[in-house]
């Protein structure tokens, strides 16, 4: 598979202002799967499978955000395959539950 797959962690005001329908449009427009969910200690964390340079460009967007956000910091770490099996079936990329 030639497709990067990045786990990206998003820390600040992101939860509460818009952050996961805005990663799930970015994702959309971009052509790119995965998925995206709340954590419960106030992150964001999204998994952005696809080509390597428009992953890598989604990424340096999750460090803006959108603008009622305000994002401290941006971690991420590569992903294997298996970790698109949480989207939804049917879903190329999916917006899930709060873990």
């Amino acid at each position: 598979m030639s497709d990067a797959i990045r786990r990206v962690t998003i820390r600040g005001r992101v939860q509460g202002v818009g952050y996961r329908a805005w990663v799930e449009h970015q994702a959309r427009v971009r052509g790119l799967e995965g998925w995206v969910r709340n954590r419960r200690d106030g992150s964001v964390e999204a998994l952005l499978a696809g080509p390597p340079a428009i992953v890598a460009d989604t990424v340096a967007s999750c460090r803006r955000g959108p603008s009622s956000a305000r994002v401290d910091d941006v971690t991420e770490e590569p992903a294997d395959v298996d970790a698109l099996g949480l989207r939804r079936q049917g879903e190329r990329f999916s917006v899930l539950q709060t873990t």
